[in-house]
């Protein structure tokens, strides 16, 4: 999946976001959409990286720690 098609696939569900809102604002959208985004991310890399943190960490270009501080506040480490 190329990154135009991911972009493609945002957009589309931002659109539908709002107009599932109407004419209700927004709060802490950026916070909403990195949280949706971020948990099945790091879902999906421990999943194909067999749960190897210094494998996903690699794959996500993040430091081992912080993707362990990641997988600890969305609840995917014990």
């Amino acid at each position: 999946m190329s990154n135009s098609t991911i972009d493609a696939c945002i957009r589309a569900n931002l659109a539908s976001y709002f107009r599932d809102l109407g004419d209700t604002e927004p709060g802490a959208l950026y916070d909403m959409v990195v949280k949706a985004v971020e948990r099945p991310l790091l879902e999906d890399v421990m999943q194909r990286t067999g749960n190897n943190q210094s494998r996903a960490a690699q794959w996500l270009g993040l430091n081992r720690n912080t993707l362990r501080k990641k997988l600890l506040e969305h609840g995917l480490l014990e």
